[in-house]
Formats: C-alpha cells, structure tokens, sequence
C-alpha cells in the first residue's frame, strides 16, 4: 500500500452510502478537483470516501475487500492498521449490507469527526464544526427517493450549517447502479464534478438537473399531450432558436422538434409524435432565450 503523504490535506465534508439498489459518495471540498481523489463504488459491494491527507489506494485496495465479503468496520480497520500515516488519514465506508464505518486520525485538523447510521457514514475535517456532520445525517436519515438526490441533499445541508471552514471550492457525486452505466455497459450510473467554482455545490445540483435530463429513463406517466397550445409553444421556441421560418404544418413543427431535439442529444426523451416530455419542452424554452 502507497503511504506516502500528499503535500496538501484535502478539507472536506462528505457522505458514502447505500439505500440497498444504489452505492455512492457525494464530497465537497475547499481542495482542486476532490472528486478526482476522495469516492469510489461499486454496484453490490459499497461506497469509500477517503480523504484528510487521503490516501487514494484506499479506494482499490478498500475495494477489493469488500468484494471478498469484509464488512465496512473490518475494511477500515484492515486499512488503516497496515498505514504509518493513518493519523493524518480520514475514511468511511459503506458495505454491501449497509453497514457503515469511518475513521478519523488523531492528526487531522480541527474540526474532524463522523457520525454514521444504517447505510450511511458522514465524515469531514477541517470544518466549522461537528454541527456539519450532524446535519448531514439528519438529512439522509429524513429524506426519501432515489439515493443521487438524498445525498444532494445531505450535502447541502453540510455547507448550510458551515462546510469546510476554509470556504468552498469542488464537489462531486458518484452514484453507481448494476448495468446504468452508458449504454449499459457498466455500473457508473452518475459520476459528476466540479473541480473549480465558487459556488460549488449550487454548480452540483444544475449538473445533477442536466443528468436527468440527458441520461435519466423518462417517465411516461409525466409526458404532457401534444395538443395546439403544446403546439404553439414548440413553434414559438423552435422559432427563436431558428429552426423554423414561415407558414409551416403542424407535422413540419414535429419534424423540425425531433430534428432539434437529435442536435441536442435529446432524442431518447422525444420517442412520441404524441407527447412531449417537459423537461424538454423546458429545454426548448431555455435554448430559446
């Protein structure tokens, strides 16, 4: 196992967890790109998040573990015991089962700590206080639906009740699912970063709402009917976007929608002559001005 120390302690907030169909790690960082350092997961093994002074072979080695069938209390201890550095060290884990753990080395810098319950462990270092993890917590623990959107929101009520207490510079939400990868070949359901902003977790949540819109299953239920004051709308912002000009047939403003909705890889959502979806008549209207 690599321990040799980064030169930089990555001050972080964040939260690994399971809701028993989806494994992931949603972090916010005052640190460069700290989606690129902190998450790992994997469908039907668990979720890592290493951080502090963090040490990535934690991820593949923590891992690899889990998958052998340890539990989230043996991995962290297996892990931590065979590192010199683990003071500096920050880590928590989520197994297969939901069992949670983490750790926090006696080094790291103050306020450092977790609090983990079934399925779930929030941990960060270097915050404004141990109010941050508490709330994070209380999130997940009240929210309901799919896993991406719980653990937005326990990460923004983190930086609601302080966050890092040096300011704020990334976040990232890694959500994984058996066989939601692109075109099905992996489990990599949502990997989303931002490495460099000022606002970076309100930059998350449009990233998160660009996803749906992109890649999530649209739900037949929610489609709005395709009827003349639909219809109207899809001239008026097709018009202003340009793709339209002129006396044109109702089949023409279809055509022209489906030939706009391919340019902007939207045509998964638009697979009706019928109805229309409303996060792409949404769309529509913001491409349109």
């Amino acid at each position: 196992m690599d321990t040799s120390l980064p030169t930089e302690r990555i001050a972080t907030f964040s939260i690994a967890a399971t809701d028993g169909v989806d494994w992931g790690v949603a972090v916010a960082s005052k640190f460069l790109a700290a989606g690129s350092v902190v998450p790992a997961a994997a469908s039907g093994v668990g979720a890592i998040a290493t951080q502090a002074m963090g040490n990535t072979s934690y991820k593949t080695e923590g891992l690899r573990l889990l998958r052998e069938g340890a539990s989230a209390a043996s991995v962290v201890e297996m892990l931590t015991e065979a590192d010199p550095e683990r003071a500096h060290r920050q880590l928590g884990v989520v197994d297969r089962t939901g069992q949670a753990a983490s750790y926090t080395g006696s080094a790291c810098f103050d306020w450092a700590g977790s609090k983990t319950g079934p399925g779930f462990t929030c941990q960060g270092n270097i915050l404004t206080g141990p109010e941050v993890v508490d709330a994070m917590a209380a999130s997940f623990e009240a929210s309901s639906g799919p896993l991406a959107g719980r653990l937005l929101e326990s990460l923004r009520a983190g930086d609601h009740s302080g966050g890092d207490s040096r300011g704020r510079q990334s976040a990232a939400l890694l959500v994984v699912r058996s066989g939601a990868g692109y075109g099905g070949f992996d489990d990599r359901m949502m990997d989303l970063r931002v490495d460099d902003h000022p606002q970076p977790i309100p930059e998350l949540e449009r990233l998160v709402r660009l996803w749906r819109l992109h890649f999530e299953t649209p739900n037949v239920a929610e489609m709005i009917p395709i009827d003349d004051k639909v219809l109207k709308l899809l001239r008026s912002g097709l018009e202003r976007r340009g793709r339209l000009s002129g006396a044109v047939s109702d089949e023409q403003v279809l055509d022209a929608f489906q030939r706009w909705a391919g340019m902007e890889n939207l045509e998964e959502r638009c697979t009706s002559r019928k109805l229309v979806d409303p996060l792409v008549l949404s769309a529509l209207a913001d491409a349109a001005g």
